[in-house]
């Protein structure tokens, strides 16, 4: 049986006790329309339940959404700094070894006029998209080296309990640690059976797709919230051609 939240169990016990003292109220003194003192202090302990359960739902209500939408500002931030400081270099080695990279970059090409309608469109289309990665071996070597170089700033980012309430984010952090994992456990990546190989395309491919969706998830935020921002990351998009932050047009 599902349990009832506090806010139910308080409303439940506030108006038992108003209409407990208007039942007092009525067999004591009656209700017939005379007002004197009696009837005015049950009247106001009648309504002092009422009234406290107004104000504190909606006094909770208000600090609930205040602090939720902080949370989700300080979540944003700490994205935007992962972006900045490892996910955008490790999404361009991903576009790179793509072979159906170009389809992508399509999908991914992202536009100022967009509006929730375009964002649907290219989160539909990229569900379906199908990487097909094929790394080389220093591509694996490169990948290995950016994952070991930012371990400190990955495990700081999962200490931090607001960057996980993104529940794309969870996931993606597991799936980056458990493909750090699988390249510090080989020596060289020269001469590995196609099993072994076609293993670690697998966990390539699942933080590329979700990295994918994440990176799409918080250009959407940042066009609506910070234009400034949004047009920096415009221009040094992982699926552009190169990194040029110059301002052209």
């Amino acid at each position: 049986m599902k349990k009832l939240s506090w806010e139910l169990k308080l409303s439940l016990c506030l108006i038992a006790a108003s209409v407990l003292i208007y039942t007092v109220k009525f067999f004591v003194i009656g209700d017939d329309g005379t007002s004197n003192t009696a009837t005015y202090i049950f009247n106001a302990l009648g309504f002092l339940p009422i009234n406290v359960l107004l104000v504190t739902l909606i006094l909770n209500g208000l600090l609930s959404m205040r602090a939720k939408k902080e949370q989700q500002e300080r979540m944003k931030m700490i994205v935007g700094l992962f972006f900045s400081e490892f996910g955008s270099k490790l999404l361009r080695i991903f576009v790179r070894c793509d072979t159906a990279s170009d389809s992508l970059k399509s999908v991914m090409d992202v536009q100022k006029s967009w509006t929730k309608k375009e964002y649907s469109r290219a989160y539909e289309a990229l569900g379906k998209h199908c990487s097909r990665l094929n790394p080389k071996a220093g591509d694996f070597e490169e990948i290995r080296e950016l994952l070991r170089d930012n371990h400190e700033f990955l495990l700081r980012l999962v200490e931090n309990p607001v960057f996980l309430e993104h529940g794309k984010i969870t996931e993606l952090m597991q799936a980056l640690f458990h493909l750090s994992e699988e390249l510090d456990g080989r020596v060289e990546f020269e001469g590995l059976p196609k099993s072994d190989i076609g293993h670690l395309r697998g966990d390539i491919s699942r933080v590329y797709c979700t990295l994918c969706d994440v990176w799409m998830s918080h250009m959407e935020y940042l066009s609506g919230n910070y234009p400034y921002l949004f047009s920096l990351s415009l221009r040094k998009s992982p699926f552009a051609e190169k990194d040029d932050v110059i301002v052209r047009e």
